[in-house]
């Protein structure tokens, strides 16, 4: 430990803010463990004390969010949240982001995205079987934009295909707030015998602690740290922080461990993601609480003259640590060998809650686990109002556009936020398995799990220009869209995972913006009865001094009794009676995309409002149509309103046209404003009666305001496009910006 320390206070000071830390955290951190660290320690209590791995900025108000509820079986703390999904079995969920990463290297960034958030679910004892992702980006005119999207999406790609689990959704936006700083967000589900959880903690004396996976590199170095931080013109300069993944040796890894579990070799497990070896020593022995030596000479590492600090803080990807019984040592290392991965014993469990770290037998680290998580700073950091932006004029002044509702629907159809994904999701494998029921381009996924008469829908939303607007409304806004999607598939939610992307929260107007996100995060899922069961806060995401918008993402899990193709997002049949279920009056404000088509110099638009108890009606009834056989298709109203939705309706692969007459109050920007709470349905003409009586019985409005059939979209006295002039629309965006 001699040759570690420190030659004077000065020295400790500047090399704890070279590593991340202000002057009174590294002053803090010499009162809590009584003396000065050492270089090593101080590495370890940097990476520890970020904002990427202590969440000191927004633990505080996180614990005003709702986590309990009759399906939550593990809550917020663990690497994953999981519920109880029924037949025995529980769905085992989380969101995170890898958002700077991503930036500097999109590919690998992406990539090692996927890779860890794999490794949360199957740490937990659940076989992953479905990813999703949220995905925001600059303009698409700017060649570095596109270089990043093609980057991001074949990382997702390049991982998520290669181990073999299918990605079944997602959602992606572009916008010049997030030029300087994307948004990477990977979601994934997995299945776990509700009996057979595993958690991250180490227990019982003299237990060993076994490495698990790919040798130690030096990729991914203060990669916490750089999460933590903002971003800047030198960001390329980062790219040794940003981690290399392997998704081969991710499959071997995920069916290694899965083996030890299931011949109950594991005693406690973690991956090691941010911080590295740091953070699985220190958090398993911390909820353990116990303590652990361990001799970092015996990590297996892949080059040569590594220290005790980069071994510490290395992020390589694909390894985990593990805590087994010395009699089942020999079963571990015959699974790791059948796999093809690395084992090695580095150490044991002690009953003294102390890490004591040795590097060939000197003694590197001496320090209570505590230190490292528990005695963290927490701040409650000031907040303040930003100021209020320009108001968009009243609809009365918008009449002088000049343009009719079709070359509207069209222009929306082109646009970057509102165009077909499919040149993104036709690179995801998203049939492999032969579970997916539905997959990318519909309002939910939904799958089937072999054993179980069960169905297990995904959906995963987030409108930073709602909570640019208005955060209370828009994180609203956010928990009830994802339930929605669910409904429109027959799902009921079991949980949601969060992941809140925000700029820098030492401004005080962004800590504002957090603060009443999470206000209208708790007002929704406490009205629809959804608890929080995961999740990630990502802060600093800016760019020379530029923050993002506000950009909470909902990734929510639902549970669905019988599980059936009858019911799609598209008109699947002529002649059936067109329906808007939920807000059918306009809400006369200029909204959402088409505000931003218009009038692009104004900022923001408004955000909608949202009523949850009319929102939970609308839910109550789609779920009850569904699970009936009464209707043929469900589709959400969202961005770009009810025209946008109509649209969407008819590119289905038959090519199924609408006749619609809607009530005179309707004007043609009427057809593309964004009130929330609404679904098109349609069904048989005959159900008609059924379908009202449903409606009636949970309070919901129901309109019916067309039939299906013809090769037109009509909206009687407003537009009148060929539907193959409303898919080539939609198409065109991704098929002339990318097609190189």
């Amino acid at each position: 430990m001699q040759d570690f320390l420190f030659a004077d206070h000065s020295s400790y000071i500047n090399t704890a803010k070279e590593m991340g830390l202000t002057s009174e955290e590294a002053q803090l951190a010499m009162n809590k463990l009584g003396r000065r660290p050492n270089y090593v320690e101080l590495g370890m209590i940097a990476a520890m004390w970020s904002e990427h791995c202590s969440y000191k900025s927004s633990r505080l108000l996180l614990k005003n969010l709702p986590t309990e509820g009759k399906h939550v079986l593990q809550g917020p703390g663990e690497n994953a949240g999981i519920v109880d999904f029924g037949d025995g079995l529980a769905l085992c969920f989380k969101i995170e982001s890898h958002n700077h990463p991503s930036f500097i290297e999109p590919y690998q960034g992406a990539a090692t995205g996927v890779g860890g958030i794999l490794r949360d679910i199957f740490t937990m004892g659940a076989r992953p079987v479905a990813f999703m992702n949220s995905l925001r980006f600059g303009q698409p005119e700017d060649a570095r934009s596109r270089y990043l999207v093609k980057g991001v999406v074949q990382g997702i790609g390049g991982y998520g295909n290669c181990v073999g689990i299918p990605t079944v959704g997602g959602e992606a936006y572009f916008d010049t707030a997030y030029q300087g700083n994307i948004l990477v967000n990977a979601f994934c589900v997995g299945v776990v015998d509700r009996e057979k959880i595993f958690l991250a903690r180490a227990q019982g004396e003299g237990n060993l602690v076994v490495y698990l996976g790919s040798k130690t590199g030096r990729d991914g170095i203060h990669g916490a740290t750089m999460a933590s931080d903002s971003l800047s013109s030198e960001a390329e300069q980062r790219r040794p922080t940003v981690q290399v993944g392997d998704p081969f040796t991710g499959k071997l890894l995920m069916e290694a461990t899965l083996a030890m579990m299931a011949e109950g070799l594991i005693v406690g497990i973690q991956d090691m993601g941010a911080a590295g070896l740091t953070c699985s020593i220190a958090e398993m022995s911390s909820k353990g609480k116990c303590g652990m030596e361990v001799d970092l000479a015996l990590v297996p590492c892949r080059e040569k003259q590594m220290g005790p600090h980069e071994i510490l803080l290395s992020e390589s990807q694909e390894r985990m640590l593990l805590v087994c019984r010395p009699d089942d040592r020999q079963a571990v290392f015959d699974i790791a060998k059948k796999w093809g991965v690395d084992a090695a014993v580095i150490g044991q469990v002690t009953a003294t809650p102390r890490l004591r770290l040795k590097f060939h037998g000197e003694a590197v680290v001496d320090l209570p686990p505590e230190i490292l998580n528990e005695a963290a700073p927490v701040y409650r950091r000031p907040t303040q109002q930003p100021g209020q932006r320009a108001e968009y004029a009243e609809k009365t002044a918008e009449h002088s556009v000049g343009k009719d509702a079709g070359e509207l629907l069209v222009a929306l159809l082109r646009s970057p936020n509102l165009g077909c994904r499919r040149w993104i999701y036709q690179q995801y494998d998203h049939s492999i398995g032969t579970d997916v029921v539905f997959g990318p381009g519909g309002d939910a996924a939904l799958l089937r799990l072999k054993g179980s008469s069960l169905g297990l829908a995904m959906s995963c939303n987030g409108n930073g220009s709602y909570c640019a607007a208005d955060p209370y409304k828009g994180a609203m806004i956010a928990v009830c869209e994802s339930a929605r999607n669910l409904a429109c598939v027959g799902a009921t939610p079991l949980g949601l995972s969060n992941c809140l992307n925000f700029g820098n929260p030492e401004h005080p107007e962004i800590m504002w913006q957090f603060e009443r996100t999470i206000a209208g995060m708790r007002t929704a899922c406490e009205r629809l009865d959804i608890p929080v069961i995961s999740g990630n806060v990502s802060f600093y995401n800016e760019n020379n001094t530029t923050d993002i918008p506000p950009t909470p993402v909902i990734a929510m899990c639902g549970r669905v009794e019988r599980v059936c193709r009858d019911v799609t997002a598209n008109f699947c049949q002529s002649g059936d009676d067109i329906y808007l279920l939920g807000a059918t009056l306009p809400s006369g404000c200029l909204q959402g995309e088409i505000a931003r088509l218009l009038f692009p110099e104004r900022g923001w638009p408004p955000c909608p409002d949202i009523d949850v108890g009319l929102e939970l009606s609308v839910h109550q009834v789609v779920r009850e149509l569904v699970a009936s056989g009464y209707i043929h298709t469900a589709h959400d109203c969202a961005e770009g309103g009810l025209a946008v939705a109509l649209a969407e309706c008819c590119c289905s692969t038959t090519g199924i046209g609408a006749k619609v007459k809607l009530s005179s109050d309707f004007t043609a920007l009427d057809l593309f404003t964004e009130e929330q709470s609404r679904v098109i349905i349609a069904a048989a003409k005959q159900h008609a009666v059924k379908i009202q009586a449903v409606a009636e019985k949970h309070g919901c409005p129901l309109q019916q305001i067309g039939t299906t059939g013809g090769e037109r979209l009509e909206i009687a006295g407003l537009l009148s496009l060929p539907v193959v002039e409303v898919q080539n629309a939609r198409n065109d965006f991704f098929s002339t910006c990318f097609r190189n």
